[in-house]
């Protein structure tokens, strides 16, 4: 109860207001000389007595309160400031080892630093400001190197002076960018606060949401599914090397080369090419005949390919029954090969009708285009097949 009786009495530091009768107070405590430093210290050490820790702690309270006006910048009040450094204060007691032949100020400095840094991190902002050493380096060091560059501007930093800080620092660029817009925000805001003094409208109804809306994510997942859907239909009308081979090219992420697949079909790489070919305008072909049943396709988009598929196998019939001897499509009887008729007698076409025809064609079904593509002997024969199937429908 005598050693309780007998220690030094710390002012109570409750708030702002008493700050100045707390400074003025812990003047009132004597500095230690090295050699009652040193025996207080080692007395605490070997024996824990709590009259020599508490004689240590008085006697460096003023430099607890030096060390945290320096952090007085960051928007934190003072009071908590000293209280948070005397905790980090009474931690360096606590480890202070007197046999090493330094001064208790020198060793319990970097204690109360750590302590008073550690709170400005927890209470900066809601959001945790450091989580390396690096970056807690950066936003105390920050303010202190833009001031030696004189960047005095509330915008973001010149890219030179970036760059400077970042390798000076030990931390990325981008890192230098964020911290400083942070720091320069202030800590945290509401989002509820008014945008004008009126108090008309607040900060949260300009935020702008970068995610999809949940209208086009459904309709998206949706859409796929049903492209999926077709694309199995579809693939049924295949036979087993064409569903195959067109899968291993074209429907996984490490496609097989021709090579490859020619050495499992036993058959030459320009063979394997033209399967796959075939296979895909199948696939193309089945893929517009399930949309166009399904309705997925407008009246207007089914109509003209109905019409220009139909022109192109009139076109293609044209010109089979005429170039070749061949049965025609529409009689039992075989034909024979005709001359080539006069281009003047062919063309004598209106160039408009020529040009329209040409304009349906190239919007006809990539599956229509390659027939009229194999089907072709000769401008002038496919410009008289399309008008003469254009003017019969």
């Amino acid at each position: 109860m005598s050693k309780e009786r007998n220690l030094p009495a710390v002012p109570a530091l409750g708030g702002e207001q008493s700050l100045n009768r707390y400074l003025s107070e812990i003047r009132k405590f004597p500095l230690l000389a090295p050699e009652q430093e040193y025996m207080l210290a080692k007395r605490y050490k070997e024996h824990e007595d709590p009259a020599a820790a508490g004689q240590l702690v008085t006697s460096h309270l003023r430099l607890v309160a030096k060390i945290a006006m320096g952090y007085r910048g960051y928007g934190l009040p003072v009071s908590e400031l000293i209280s948070e450094g005397n905790i980090g204060l009474m931690q360096g007691v606590k480890k202070f080892e007197p046999d090493r032949g330094f001064r208790l100020a020198t060793y319990a400095m970097w204690w109360i630093k750590a302590s008073i840094q550690e709170y400005i991190l927890r209470s900066w902002s809601l959001v945790k400001m450091g989580t390396t050493a690096a970056q807690k380096k950066l936003f105390f060091n920050l303010r202190r190197m833009k001031k030696n560059l004189d960047a005095y501007e509330d915008s973001d930093l010149h890219p030179d002076d970036v760059a400077k800080i970042a390798t000076t620092l030990g931390v990325s660029e981008q890192e230098v960018v964020n911290m400083n817009r942070r720091m320069m925000m202030g800590g945290d805001a509401s989002l509820n606060v008014s945008l004008r003094e009126e108090g008309e409208g607040q900060w949260q109804d300009i935020l702008a949401d970068d995610r999809p809306l949940q209208d086009e994510t459904v309709a998206d997942a949706e859409e796929a599914t049903v492209r999926h859907a077709m694309l199995v239909e579809a693939m049924d009308g295949l036979n087993e090397r064409e569903r195959d081979i067109l899968m291993e090219r074209r429907l996984t992420e490490d496609p097989k080369t021709l090579e490859e697949l020619s050495q499992v079909y036993h058959v030459s790489r320009e063979r394997v090419r033209q399967i796959e070919v075939r296979a895909f305008e199948k696939l193309q072909k089945a893929m517009n005949r399930i949309a166009s049943d399904r309705k997925l396709l407008p009246a207007a988009d089914r109509h003209l390919t109905e019409m220009h598929d139909r022109v192109v196998r009139r076109t293609a019939r044209f010109c089979l029954c005429r170039r070749r001897s061949i049965p025609d499509a529409r009689s039992d009887q075989v034909r024979p090969k005709r001359k080539r008729p006069a281009r003047s007698t062919v063309l004598c076409l209106p160039r408009c009708l020529i040009d329209v025809s040409h304009q349906r064609l190239a919007a006809a079904s990539p599956a229509s285009r390659s027939l009229s593509r194999r089907c072709r002997t000769g401008s002038s024969l496919v410009c008289a097949g399309i008008a003469a199937s254009v003017g019969s429908s």
